[in-house]
């Protein structure tokens, strides 16, 4: 028994591999800026609550842009901080910059999805650019964006950006989120694929087609939901609505999670969402990552047991690669990294059982 169990760990490792393996030879980049312009506007949709530290940074970066934004508004989700006043402050000095300011939160929905909703009905543009507060984008990025959805006919491009990463904390906490999606999707199939299941989106930045929007009003239809952005790529698949995800862009970057605590509890949020919202698939996907080489061990097969080490490494360096990480670091923080990844799906357990997630000040 132990023997066949050792064969389907190894087979899962290699299967891994070609994943990654995939990615890194098949990672799509944007065009050149100019290759084949779009001349369509653009409107930038920020949800805020409590973002001081992040806001003027992001509201820094999209004035100096030349790129085609029509507006930028603002959804302040009663904010306890100076959010506002620094939103104020910039729209005063440029005339694109408008703040929106919450009237409450209504029965059944969670605060970024109503935050969004609202943006949307207020944006004028032929696009739509979802960005959470603490991103950074550099010049030419959403032009770039432009002419990838129009050469592709997309409707929805979402990027996962390349993710800063200073303390040791955030080191072994948010490179998890790549190493699962780079090893277990392949990305290019969540355009060319039809099937919803083979879909990815990062609420950290989301560009949609207006009208794909306002037909399907994704943040209305997932209110409630604490991965709209994973539901709302299926969504927009079982439409029929072509979705492209793309990572390793160097020109869109976002600095997460600045301590241990907020990385726990934010990675808890929507760990499970990455295995169809099952948490035992969480928990068997980590217990086959981490504690595989026992069955090698008790089946006394370490020939094999080196094999999957060396596929455990490769795709590492894969996915490192391909997101724009450090490889020698992923390798050294392997073991950290996974006890991590098994205390996010144990939280995660945890809050569904006595249903006490909780994200900036609220129970989601």
């Amino acid at each position: 028994m132990m023997k066949y169990t050792a064969l389907i760990i190894l087979a899962f490792a290699l299967l891994q591999l070609l994943v990654a393996l995939l990615n890194r030879l098949l990672r799509e980049r944007l065009p050149a800026r100019g290759a084949s312009p779009c001349h369509k506007t653009v409107s930038v949709l920020i949800p805020v609550r409590d973002e001081e530290k992040n806001i003027g940074r992001l509201l820094g970066d999209l004035t100096s842009l030349t790129d085609r934004l029509l507006e930028v508004i603002l959804y302040d989700d009663h904010s306890t901080d100076n959010s506002a006043a620094i939103i104020s402050a910039f729209a005063k000095k440029d005339g694109r910059i408008r703040l929106i300011r919450s009237g409450g939160l209504p029965e059944g929905w969670s605060g970024k999805s109503n935050g969004c909703h609202r943006l949307a009905l207020e944006a004028k543009g032929d696009y739509l650019l979802f960005l959470d507060a603490d991103v950074q984008v550099r010049e030419g990025l959403i032009d770039r964006c432009l002419q990838y959805m129009a050469g592709r006919k997309a409707d929805l491009m979402s990027i996962f950006p390349t993710q800063e990463m200073h303390t040791l904390a955030e080191k072994i906490t948010v490179p998890n989120m790549q190493i699962i999606l780079l090893s277990l999707l392949p990305l290019p199939l969540v355009r060319l694929s039809r099937f919803s299941s083979l879909a990815a989106a990062n609420g950290q930045f989301m560009l949609f087609k207006h009208e794909a929007y306002k037909e399907l009003l994704p943040h209305e239809r997932y209110k409630k939901s604490r991965a709209e952005d994973i539901e709302t790529a299926r969504y927009f698949k079982c439409q029929r609505r072509r979705v492209a995800c793309l990572t390793g862009i160097g020109e869109v970057r976002c600095r997460m999670y600045n301590s241990l605590p907020a990385a726990v509890e934010g990675f808890a949020r929507n760990v499970n969402y990455f295995f169809g919202n099952s948490a035992l698939l969480a928990l068997i996907y980590w217990l086959v990552t981490t504690l595989g080489f026992v069955a090698f061990l008790l089946a006394g097969r370490t020939d094999l047991l080196g094999v999957w080490i060396g596929a455990t490494l490769l795709t590492r360096i894969l996915v490192s690669s391909t997101a724009r990480m450090d490889i020698q670091q992923n390798l050294l923080l392997l073991l950290p990294q996974q006890i991590m990844l098994g205390r996010f799906i144990i939280r995660s357990i945890t809050n569904r059982r006595k249903n006490r997630f909780r994200w900036k000040g609220r129970i989601i």
